[in-house]
């Protein structure tokens, strides 16, 4: 186990090189379902989300040091976003798609769309923050899945998705954000909204990007993506043949990227090892539904180019 855990961290810190570095494509992980993909000239950016807020309940179990002095946010707090990691981390954006309106997802969103003037992408729920938060509506785009858009040089395939089953499966939120949401935003406020996901096709790729361990399999059956950004945090557990069924419904992609699988409430620097050690039970079961699969275990912040796909 502990040769194969090595294994697979070194495809993450070589990433370029294991793939080889005449790819136009890169992937960057952000942090919980956070990535940025770009072609060298388009810059599109997925449920970016950096503040790392300690969230209760589970910001009960962190330690001192884990919790670095910050105070926890329960449902009845304001939420504000740390600017400082945005600031250290993106300066550019052409296109924001959100998957749903959770804080760890949407938190950060329009503060990166007012400072780069991108144009953002999602479900009700998430334009009508984005709309409350002064971005403007030139540069929203409401969808329900189902739409297929082209944007000069890239397109995107918005997927009707669901949320991870959380709570022993009693997790369900079916409301939508309304249009009257102002800022601040109290964490109770940031509901689901409702679940995307994007099948995105870029410099040849078709990249799949879901910000849950879940999906819904008729939706996805038939898409032929060459890398999935897949779920990978322990909810996908609560789900019958999670990796089986979206492997055979995807037709065997070549490369999948754990997504959401960090523990997102401490700072970038804090060791990750426990969740790392944990991801080689979703490695195995990738593997054992897909066995010419690449796992690739991201690190923060260090881009991972993508092969020319052949298919």
């Amino acid at each position: 186990m502990v040769s194969r855990l090595f294994t697979i961290l070194m495809l993450a810190s070589l990433g370029t090189l294991a793939f080889g570095a005449d790819s136009q494509l890169t992937l960057t992980y952000l942090g919980t379902a956070g990535w940025q993909i770009t072609d060298g000239t388009i810059l599109i950016l997925v449920d970016p989300y950096l503040s790392r807020l300690p969230l209760l309940p589970d910001a009960s179990s962190l330690t001192q040091a884990e919790n670095a002095g910050r105070p926890p946010v329960d449902q009845s707090l304001v939420v504000r976003p740390d600017t400082a990691p945005v600031d250290a981390h993106v300066q550019h954006a052409d296109f924001i798609l959100l998957t749903h309106s959770h804080v760890d997802h949407i938190l950060d969103a329009p503060n990166i769309a007012l400072k780069t003037g991108a144009t953002v992408i999602g479900h009700e729920s998430a334009i009508n923050i984005m709309r409350g938060s002064g971005v403007l509506p030139s540069k929203l785009i409401t969808v329900r899945g189902g739409e297929d858009y082209t944007f000069g040089s890239f397109s995107v395939r918005i997927v009707p998705s669901i949320h991870s089953a959380l709570f022993n499966k009693h997790y369900f939120q079916s409301g939508i954000i309304p249009p009257s949401v102002q800022p601040p935003f109290k964490l109770g406020d940031l509901i689901e909204g409702g679940n995307l996901a994007y099948l995105i096709r870029i410099a040849g790729h078709q990249i799949l990007a879901f910000g849950s361990m879940n999906y819904i399999e008729r939706e996805v059956a038939g898409l032929r993506p060459d890398v999935v950004l897949m779920g990978a945090g322990e909810s996908r557990k609560e789900i019958y043949d999670y990796a089986g069924r979206l492997m055979r419904a995807l037709g065997f992609p070549a490369i999948v990227l754990p997504t959401h699988w960090d523990n997102y409430m401490v700072p970038f620097d804090a060791p990750q090892d426990k969740n790392i050690a944990a991801l080689q039970t979703f490695v195995r079961e990738v593997h054992s539904a897909s066995p010419n699969t690449a796992v690739i275990i991201p690190k923060y912040f260090d881009p991972i180019a993508i092969p020319p796909h052949r298919r």
